[in-house]
């Protein structure tokens, strides 16, 4: 096969490259550089960091099992349905995967604030407020993280040959030993990657969780919250916790490897 690069454009290509390469990974060699690790366990003992982990880890998982609870139902119409309007419902779900987080979060209280449209009468009504809560913290994370299990998922139903499901038919499988013994298997790959990158995307949320749910100690403030609080008042804490964050996001691609980035890379 011609390679894709000749002798006259390496000289531009591989410079790019470099740069490239570079400008992503100059600053995660800087993080490491300037954590201190020889305190790293002292600031993770902190209370204030304890909390912040066990807020992000429960409310991460939370907002993965509503995920898959309510993505992969979503996921299984767009695949099986064709049309404009299947076409608008995917555009629409993939929106804040591109929005930005704080737009999302602004719309979150437009719609479940205390004056929003529907948070005004859970106030009213009942006395709820998710304003400083873990479930407004789940909700924030689940608004922006669950288009990532519906895109893998979607794409998981399409791989899916349909005549080993009719084969399994044939044999007097029912419907619903069909998907469990033939369909699930063909989609766990998808489904274990779309839960990876929504429990990743999860963990790393700050924008929308911050302006929707706040940042009440022990309650709605997670990981990135903490960090953003700290990098004034501690700095080498906030490395810390951002280190935690960069092991949490390279464990994901480690997991993935094989299932999602594999099928992206290979030809």
């Amino acid at each position: 096969m011609r390679s894709l690069i000749d002798s006259r454009m390496k000289y531009v290509v591989l410079p790019m490259a470099a740069l490239a390469i570079a400008t992503l990974v100059l600053p995660l060699v800087a993080l490491v550089i300037r954590t201190p690790f020889g305190s790293f366990f002292d600031h993770l003992g902190q209370e204030r960091t304890r909390d912040a982990l066990r807020v992000t880890a429960i409310t991460s998982s939370v907002t993965t099992l509503c995920a898959i609870a309510f993505g992969v139902p979503l996921a299984a119409v767009l695949a099986a349905k064709k049309g404009p309007l299947t076409t608008a419902l995917r555009a629409i779900v993939t929106v804040p995967m591109v929005l930005p987080p704080v737009a999302g979060g602004i719309a979150l209280v437009s719609l479940l604030g205390r004056r929003g449209v529907l948070g005004s009468a859970l106030d009213e009504q009942f006395g709820l407020t998710l304003l400083g809560t873990p479930a407004g913290v789940v909700i924030a994370q689940l608004f922006v993280s669950l288009p990532f299990l519906v895109v893998a998922v979607e794409a998981g139903f399409h791989s899916i040959n349909v005549r080993q499901l009719d084969a399994a038919a044939t044999l007097g499988a029912s419907p619903s030993q069909r998907w469990r013994l033939v369909g699930l298997p063909m989609l766990r790959p998808a489904l274990i990657a779309g839960a990876t990158l929504t429990w990743a995307r999860a963990v790393g949320e700050l924008g929308a969780t911050i302006t929707f749910a706040g940042s009440l100690p022990g309650q709605s403030r997670t990981v990135p919250t903490e960090v953003l609080l700290l990098i004034e008042t501690d700095p080498g804490a906030a490395a810390v916790l951002s280190v935690v964050l960069l092991v949490a996001s390279a464990g994901v691609l480690v997991g993935l490897r094989g299932r999602w980035l594999g099928r992206i890379a290979t030809p």
